[in-house]
Parts: structure tokens; C-alpha cells; sequence
């Protein structure tokens, strides 16, 4: 159903908000994931040390999650998931057009920091205006969305394959994408009644 419905108690604005920028980033992110051997191969020639390269690199951004810390200590969090979800879709749709090895580990890093960070500031906006209630719902119904646009972006990419490029197919998916990030700027889902949160690290001993 669209507009999604929220919940019961589930913040609506918010709820809408991650709803939009997680189908956006599943479809960057999986229409990346499916186009991207076929094109490695096919239109850049790259060689299986260079795919290997590429594809471990990928996985860097996941691994650097950490660096979201500083950033938030200066951008709201859901300012950071809209550019998140802004970076996956240019990554991905720029992809496309540069069909050499360094060109692509740069988009790959740029879509891949940003579906890794949102995905961070995903869960952490969750546990902040969902409650103990409300929050293993609207997980449920996130984590269905994203399996819906995983779908659909293989569907896609099975449906057009034939008679587009990979140029056409990186971007149009990465557009949409992007688009869902552009919107999110746009929008304050926040709820100021919400305590306030502490901006400050915490170093326990039993860390």
C-alpha cells in the first residue's frame, strides 16, 4: 500500500521518511550489485585480480562505519541518512559511464560509503523514535521493503538487459536512488518533543 501505513504509535513522519530513503538505497545498492560483474567484464575488461580488488574494496566502507561518530557530532542524523542515500545513487549511476578500473573503485567507494551509512544511521533513528513495541514492526516492515526492492531491482535488470546499455541501466537505477536521498533534504521528520540526545562519546571500562 502506498503511502505506507505506519504502526500503530509509530511516528509517521519518520516512519515514511526511512521507508522512502530504504527502497531507495536497495534498489542503488542491489541494481549495483547485479549490473556490476556483467559490466566489470564486459565494458571495462577488467581482470580477476582487478574484480577482486574492486569487490574487496567494497567492502572498506563497512568496515569504517565508526567514522559516522564525527559526522554526527556536527549533521542531524537524518540530514545524514538522506546523503547517505544521495551518495548510493550517484555512486551507482556513475558507475556506468567510466568503464576503467580506478574510476570504478572510486564510484564503488562512493555508493558503498553510502548505503553502509545509511544503513548505521538507519538503525539508530529507528531506536530513537520507535518504541520496545513499535520497533520490531517497523523493522519487519523495513526489512520486507528492502527484500520488495531487491526484487524489483532484479526484475529490472532481468526486463531491460536486452535492449539497454549498462550506462542506461546503472543510471536510471541510481537515479531513482538519489532522488529518494535529494527528497529526504527536503523534509524534517524529526520530533522535537524527543529528549535531547548527548553529543559526547562515552568510554566505559567494560568496553
Amino acid at each position: 500500500m502506498f503511502p505506507p501505513t505506519p504502526p500503530k504509535g509509530a511516528d509517521p513522519r519518520m516512519y515514511f521518511f526511512l521507508f522512502l530513503l530504504t527502497l531507495g538505497t536497495t534498489l542503488g545498492y542491489q541494481g549495483w550489485t547485479l549490473l556490476y560483474t556483467n559490466f566489470a567484464v564486459e565494458s571495462a575488461h577488467l581482470s580477476a585480480a582487478d574484480n577482486g580488488l574492486v569487490q574487496s574494496l567494497r567492502e572498506v566502507p563497512g568496515l569504517l562505519g565508526f567514522l559516522i561518530i564525527p559526522i554526527l557530532l556536527v549533521m542531524k542524523e537524518h540530514r545524514v541518512a538522506a546523503i547517505a542515500a544521495l551518495a548510493t545513487g550517484l555512486g551507482t549511476a556513475l558507475t556506468g559511464f567510466f568503464p576503467s578500473l580506478f574510476p570504478i573503485i572510486l564510484t564503488t567507494l562512493l555508493m558503498s560509503f553510502g548505503f553502509h551509512f545509511f544503513e548505521a544511521v538507519n538503525q539508530s533513528l529507528l531506536l530513537q523514535y520507535f518504541d520496545l513495541r513499535t520497533t520490531p514492526l517497523v523493522m519487519g516492515k523495513l526489512r520486507g521493503l528492502a527484500a520488495g526492492g531487491s526484487l524489483a531491482a532484479s526484475v529490472f535488470v532481468f526486463s531491460c538487459s536486452g535492449f539497454l546499455p549498462y550506462t542506461s541501466m546503472f543510471l536510471i537505477v541510481g537515479a531513482l536512488c538519489a532522488l529518494t536521498g535529494v527528497w529526504g533534504l527536503l523534509l524534517d521528520p524529526t520530533n522535537k518533543d524527543l529528549p535531547v540526545q548527548s553529543k559526547k562519546m562515552v568510554f566505559k571500562r567494560k568496553y
